[in-house]
């Protein structure tokens, strides 16, 4: 079986896991939150983008909780965000009180659409929150210029793109603040939760390096300039990311190489009815390869019959979903989206693949893809 995330993501890692879990549970300091490790992490992500600042957190979800909080979104406001993705990019705008107003996607791109992002734009506006999707980051140049033309923050959700680069610039660092995910199945993930929030503002980095911590700021404990959250950074996840650091190059240079690998694969398909995502490298993160036909499901199916793991994500758009209902305006069609929630399905990109194991994926999808579906295929059954 090829699966879609191994459960070995960390089998190299082990030994040096458990010396980290030892060293940091018996060291004098007894220090497990926001401490060196912490600190240094966070220095030398910032060095690696060019970042003024970057603020280790609890995971993605509070990143992007605590740039909306420490830019003041909350009642009255409105934030345009995607109507298809992650759910955490309406939550977080509320329960902070404010309203996701949703634009439509982009059909073949999937990240929000620049022209619809802007037909929503009202005089309630607070804040932009594009977010970077499968393998492809949202076109923030386009985004950039609407933001300054409409005179509203630009919050980059960049949880599944880091490394990811765009004309020259990381992605992260296009808007106000960015933010990066460091679940284990990440592209930089760890043995379990964590983000970061980056910026080039560093009157906004000292309110949400407050927010992240109750308030405090650092020098003066149980004095609270804000009303802040508990979203602090763990020591041993910290040594775990520092310990992985020099190796996140090489992982992303081989999930491109794989990704690729697939373009090249399945440029023809597109006639039969599967299109890959756009080529290239310039705005690519693959963080996963995600494939869309109307024959999703079937797709899916021949896949696994042939031991290939693939996945369905955010099978309906976020408007259309029960907890997001009351904002999505009556009549309103995100068509785009509603597509996608049909029609994509993601297969194995992961850096642990081996090259016989991505021919064989490419072999079954071909197969499919040109109707000899029941033919047996390398590697197959």
């Amino acid at each position: 079986m090829i699966e879609f995330f191994p459960p070995d993501l960390f089998k190299a890692d082990r030994e040096a896991l458990l010396e980290i879990v030892r060293t940091i549970g018996t060291g004098p300091e007894q220090r497990f939150i926001l401490g060196g490790a912490t600190a240094r992490l966070e220095r030398e992500l910032a060095a690696e983008l060019g970042a003024a600042d970057v603020i280790a957190c609890s995971s993605g979800t509070s990143a992007l909780t605590l740039i909306l909080h420490a830019m003041g979104v909350g009642p009255g406001d409105e934030a345009v965000v995607p109507a298809y993705g992650c759910a955490p990019l309406a939550a977080a705008v509320v329960n902070l009180g404010a309203t996701p107003v949703f634009a439509d996607i982009d059909p073949w791109t999937l990240v929000v659409d620049p022209s619809d992002v802007e037909a929503c734009i009202t005089e309630r506006t607070k804040v932009l929150l594009p977010a970077h999707i499968y393998s492809v980051m949202a076109d923030m140049p386009r985004l950039l210029k609407i933001a300054e033309r409409y005179d509203v923050r630009l919050v980059e959700d960049s949880a599944v793109a880091q490394g990811a680069v765009l004309d020259g610039r990381p992605a992260g660092l296009w808007g106000e603040a960015g933010l990066y995910s460091f679940v284990q199945v990440k592209s930089f993930g760890t043995a379990g939760e964590g983000g970061a929030v980056v910026t080039n503002d560093r009157e906004l980095a000292r309110d949400i390096r407050m927010l992240r911590n109750h308030g405090q700021d650092g020098r003066h404990r149980f004095l609270h300039h804000m009303i802040g959250h508990n979203s602090r950074f763990d020591e041993i996840q910290a040594t775990f990311l520092l310990h992985r650091l020099p190796g996140f190059p090489d992982r992303l240079e081989r999930r491109a190489r794989i990704a690729d690998y697939y373009a090249q694969r399945f440029s023809a398909l597109a006639e039969h009815g599967v299109l890959a995502p756009p080529t290239g490298r310039n705005g690519r993160c693959y963080y996963v390869y995600t494939l869309m036909t109307e024959r999703r499901d079937a797709l899916r199916d021949h896949l696994a019959r042939h031991g290939i793991a693939s996945h369905v994500y955010y099978p309906s758009p976020l408007p259309l979903q029960p907890a997001f209902a009351s904002y999505a305006p009556p009549g309103r069609r995100w068509p785009h989206a509603e597509r996608a929630s049909r029609c994509t399905l993601s297969i194995p990109v992961h850096p642990l693949l081996t090259d016989a194991q991505a021919e064989r994926i490419a072999d079954v999808v071909c197969a499919f893809a040109v109707g000899d579906r029941g033919t047996a295929v390398a590697g197959g059954e």
